[in-house]
């Protein structure tokens, strides 16, 4: 547009008035930010990286988290373009590039002929949430894991990332990944179904904002898996997230696992938006 000037640079903690007002254009698709916003105030030092902030006419529109992820915000074409362009000069490789469906594969079409090729390539997450009680009975063995249950729990957390993302996490996080699920139960954001010192289900939260919280690392036994153990053990995480962390829980899924799928559809989440997900 004639006389338009845009403009993109890194954030500061001076604009987390401004980053919050546009991530709220959609509290629940937007938690992942609004969570590492909150967390680290946009101190650089704390992110482990940079926000980038796309501005017109000196107004904040779009945002885009460049660290370990890669998650944009409310970008539309010109903002995409415009942190393809910046994020493609770095010689820092995220793990992954995740968020809304359009933005990604956008940012991804920009990024690819120096990036790629990715390791996976999923276009088709439906975005998931519910903000009542599950439409089922839940089990009522969910509870939280304690501090001292971290090994008990661990093997579980290796096998559903290693399963999921298609790389051991112990060789290419080190100690990070055990820290990472020893802070989630310390948070009290880490559930299970335990018997007789076996994990049967297990599920943690990965992000919080104002009355909206992440689900992560759904997993079940492989062995259980077919039994019909999944969606009344989610209902009972939902339950359990909603009276104590927040009252709209979400997650994502890949559309070809259609038994995960049909699970939480039927513990009563509804799609909400889509989202994609680029695994480098």
């Amino acid at each position: 547009m004639l006389g338009t000037r845009t403009e993109v640079r890194p954030l500061t903690p001076f604009d987390l008035p401004e980053f919050r007002r546009v991530i709220e254009a959609d509290p629940h698709v937007n938690v992942f930010l609004r969570h590492r916003g909150d967390l680290t105030r946009l101190e650089p030092r704390w992110l482990g990286g940079q926000v980038l902030g796309f501005f017109v006419d000196g107004r904040l529109r779009s945002v885009c988290h460049c660290g370990a992820n890669v998650v944009p915000g409310e970008a539309d074409d010109a903002a995409i373009d415009a942190f393809a362009e910046i994020i493609g000069t770095s010689p820092v490789r995220p793990a992954s590039i995740a968020g809304p469906r359009d933005a990604v594969l956008r940012l991804w079409a920009g990024l690819e002929p120096a990036w790629g090729p990715a390791r996976s390539v999923r276009p088709d997450q439906p975005f998931l949430l519910i903000d009542h009680a599950p439409v089922i009975a839940p089990d009522l063995r969910v509870r939280r894991v304690m501090v001292d249950e971290l090994d008990l729990l661990y093997p579980a957390c290796v096998q559903m990332f290693t399963e999921e993302v298609g790389v051991d996490p112990e060789a290419t996080h080190g100690n990070l990944y055990r820290a990472r699920v020893a802070q989630l139960i310390a948070q009290g954001w880490s559930y299970a179904i335990v018997e007789r010192d076996r994990v049967l289900f297990k599920a943690e939260v990965g992000a919080t904002g104002p009355g909206t919280c992440q689900l992560q690392g759904v997993w079940v036994d492989p062995e259980l898996r077919g039994t019909g153990l999944a969606a009344p053990a989610v209902a009972g995480v939902v339950n359990l997230v909603r009276d104590e962390i927040a009252p709209t829980v979400s997650l994502y899924v890949n559309r070809h696992n259609e038994r995960a799928h049909r699970t939480y559809l039927r513990a009563g989440f509804r799609q909400h938006d889509t989202f994609a997900t680029i695994l480098l």
